[in-house]
């Protein structure tokens, strides 16, 4: 089936999928007197699955819905209780949190002979503790617990440092998996997945300024730019990646499995943390995304190198884009991508891990839907930004579709098939995380807001699963730095541009990745406050030079081919996405195209930004 077929079918599916709105117009809204209901619905729909964990799984991982039981499934340190602090914080449920945060500080402990995912360890472990200690150490959030001494903080950080030795091969990107005591096995699966390398930010960057300690944040930072400096000429990633060579073993790009919170990271590093150099590689990274992925309301997976097309299909994890969209201020394909995503949801009660817009059914092995928060937390986002009451309406279907298919004894079950609706005895951390915390917030916000994130003392950042992540001019503010491109801005002005020998020396100097360890960073590693005060001569981002210039970011060009000799596909940019400009900063250019990033092997250096 060709191209051209394809975007038929999807144009065929936009027309069934904008039918709904219409048909929403028919029945009943959304009142403010049931959005209370919903509200205290999904409140109790917590408890059913917290109280069942906690009396039939804890202190084990996860709990067995249907049998009532426990597993371990990732370290073996009450994981769920672990990734459901905040949220307790967030219903005002002071009495459990702070049991919870005192029994955790008691017996928690890393230095145990287990093999985890760093990026499932980072986002659930490390980031619910982060964020827990942040409530609990804060008059100011109405959550402090007395008795608290940092003994959170002090688990995060023995737990990353635990971590660390991932991050210690030639390109900066980390291996999958670690074992916490003896650190990484030498048969370890050097295949890595774009998500796990450049998902790591936010909760390793908080950790640096907590404890003032740089190494977390740099490996992270390195990690990025060791991803985005392997970018095609397309300003397009791949799936998955040899950490130790470089090259990509997975060339399909999208926005779903294995890619998703790699764009997320990006932008909101830039949202917490200030740094423009994230900013920059999300708006290139978005650009490209609108301009070969985007077909108008779907996104497809397309090869990095040419665009063509690999597969047309819709996967649960896609659906966080619309959200996502919402924080970088481009709505209106926000909201038709939404809609489309919905409509998936309302043909089978819920979204499958795969729905092919070809044959417009289920992808074949992909037929489960285990408790997922994405298309929950872009409704949230929507209906902030909007108030659409739309948003209330489809909370309340997914609400509907969670109590009468998934709900079991103790819990809420992972659905095996949605087209049968048939439960698995399974029930994953982020359903308590995430996924009720999203609805909750949902209809709270409909009622008139009374919670930590709408009313409390800060603006937060969420974690991409979900955690509470406030921005505290500790974490926050931003700070002078030189901006590692060896230009310095002076008191007369002077400007210190490039050259093709700086670059060269770059490449060969430490900072540079492609050649970066573990042990350079911990031998070479420059403090926040040195950087800062290094000379007076320093202040901030340096006028006159582009965003490669400035933050001397490489691209790192193939050398066993050339992408002249391959054919790229050449699509017509949306009139959506070119239309408009994302987080563009005052006084910045940003009029290159997708197809002018990275031209040129030697000087196209880009930042990330968030």
């Amino acid at each position: 089936m060709g191209a051209g077929e394809i975007l038929i079918r999807i144009f065929s599916l936009f027309l069934l999928a904008s039918v709904f709105p219409i048909q929403r117009i028919l029945a009943d809204r959304v009142t403010a007197e049931e959005a209370k209901e919903l509200r205290d619905e999904v409140r109790e729909m917590f408890y059913h699955a917290f109280n069942g964990y906690m009396e039939h799984a804890f202190p084990r991982d996860e709990l067995r819905p249907l049998s009532c039981g426990g597993e371990d499934t990732l370290g073996g340190y009450a994981l769920t209780l672990i990734d459901s602090l905040d949220t307790l914080a967030l219903l005002g449920d002071q009495e459990r949190f702070v049991a919870s945060v005192e029994w955790i500080g008691k017996n928690l402990r890393f230095d145990i002979n287990k093999t985890v995912s760093v990026f499932e360890t980072t986002i659930r472990v490390l980031g619910g503790l982060l964020s827990a200690h942040l409530i609990a150490s804060d008059y100011a959030t109405g959550m402090r617990v007395p008795s608290y001494d940092n003994q959170l903080l002090n688990l995060a950080e023995d737990l990353a440092r635990r971590l660390l030795p991932a991050f210690d091969t030639p390109t900066g990107i980390p291996f999958g998996s670690v074992n916490l005591l003896h650190g990484v096995d030498k048969h370890e699966s050097k295949i890595t997945s774009t998500a796990g390398g450049g998902t790591l930010t936010l909760e390793f960057g908080v950790l640096s300024r907590l404890t003032n300690d740089p190494i977390f944040e740099q490996v992270t930072k390195n990690a990025v730019r060791g991803l985005w400096a392997r970018r095609s000429k397309l300003n397009l990633v791949g799936a998955h990646i040899n950490v130790f060579t470089g090259e990509w073993t997975q060339k399909e790009a999208g926005i779903g499995t294995s890619i998703d919170s790699f764009y997320e990271y990006l932008l909101k590093a830039y949202l917490l943390f200030g740094d423009e150099e994230y900013l920059y590689i999300f708006q290139e990274a978005y650009a490209a995304a609108m301009h070969y992925l985007y077909n108008d309301p779907w996104y497809v997976e397309v090869n990095m190198d040419s665009a063509a097309v690999v597969w047309a299909l819709f996967n649960s994890l896609q659906a966080f884009w619309p959200g996502l969209q919402v924080l970088a201020g481009d709505i209106d394909p926000a909201i038709r991508t939404h809609s489309a995503f919905f409509s998936v949801w309302r043909k089978y009660g819920f979204t499958p891990e795969g729905f092919n817009l070809v044959t417009l059914s289920v992808q074949h092995g992909q037929k489960s839907y285990p408790l997922r928060p994405e298309l929950i937390e872009s409704t949230y986002w929507l209906y902030k930004a909007t108030r659409d009451p739309r948003y209330l309406d489809t909370g309340r279907d997914i609400v509907a579709s969670l109590q009468y298919g998934t709900r079991c004894p103790c819990g809420y079950c992972h659905i095996s098939d949605v087209e049968h609706h048939q439960q698995q005895d399974h029930m994953e951390s982020f359903f308590l995380a995430e996924t009720v915390k999203y609805l909750w917030l949902l209809f709270d916000l409909a009622v008139g807001p009374d919670n930590l994130v709408e009313n409390g003392p800060y603006k937060y950042i969420f974690s991409t699963e979900g955690h509470l992540l406030p921005a505290t001019p500790q974490i926050s503010l931003v700070r002078e730095h030189c901006l590692y491109s060896g230009a310095y801005c002076r008191s007369d002005d002077l400007i210190k541009s490039f050259t093709s020998e700086t670059e060269n020396d770059l490449l060969e100097s430490n900072n540079s990745y492609g050649t970066q360890t573990l042990s350079g960073y911990m031998s070479n590693s420059v403090s926040f406050e040195s950087t800062a005060a290094a000379s007076g001569l320093i202040k901030g981002v340096c006028p006159g030079l582009t965003h490669g210039q400035k933050f001397g970011l490489l691209y790192i060009y193939p050398a066993d081919r050339t992408h002249d000799d391959e054919t790229i596909i050449d699509k017509k940019e949306p009139t959506v996405a070119q239309s408009r400009s994302v987080l563009i900063l005052p006084g910045q250019s940003s009029n290159h195209s997708p197809h002018d990033s990275g031209s040129n092997q030697n000087d196209s250096q880009t930042g990330e930004s968030a």
